[in-house]
């Protein structure tokens, strides 16, 4: 597997693990419709949670939250859009991002709530 494959897993493992600790439960990891994917998606009381998780092992480029562009954001909807007439769900939907560095023996986790909303 490729170096940039494994710290992406790495990265996912860490996000769940991380999610989990604040209470939320994690319906599923890598759901995907088509093309489109969507790395964890989870539950709190109020919501159900979309997540993007983005993992660098360095910021030197910029923060990995950066890389969720327009149009990454427009994949991740198309697929939560799916996902809710799928599984039928009935609350609040949100889109989050989980940022993620890993340096050495370091890690940096940012949970960013409502990173981003769909628009008409």
């Amino acid at each position: 597997m490729a170096k940039h494959f494994e710290l992406g897993k790495k990265g996912e493992n860490i996000a769940a693990g991380y999610l989990k600790g604040k209470g939320y439960k994690i319906i599923e990891r890598n759901w995907r419709y088509g093309k489109d994917e969507i790395d964890i998606i989870a539950e709190t009381k109020m919501f159900i949670v979309f997540v993007e998780v983005k993992t660098r092992s360095t910021n030197y480029f910029g923060e990995p939250e950066e890389s969720v562009t327009d149009k990454k954001q427009q994949f991740i909807i198309r697929a939560a859009d799916e996902y809710v007439i799928q599984k039928k769900i009935d609350k609040e939907v949100r889109f989050d991002i989980v940022s993620i560095i890993i340096e050495s023996n370091k890690q940096t986790i940012r949970h960013i709530e409502d990173a981003f909303y769909p628009t008409l």
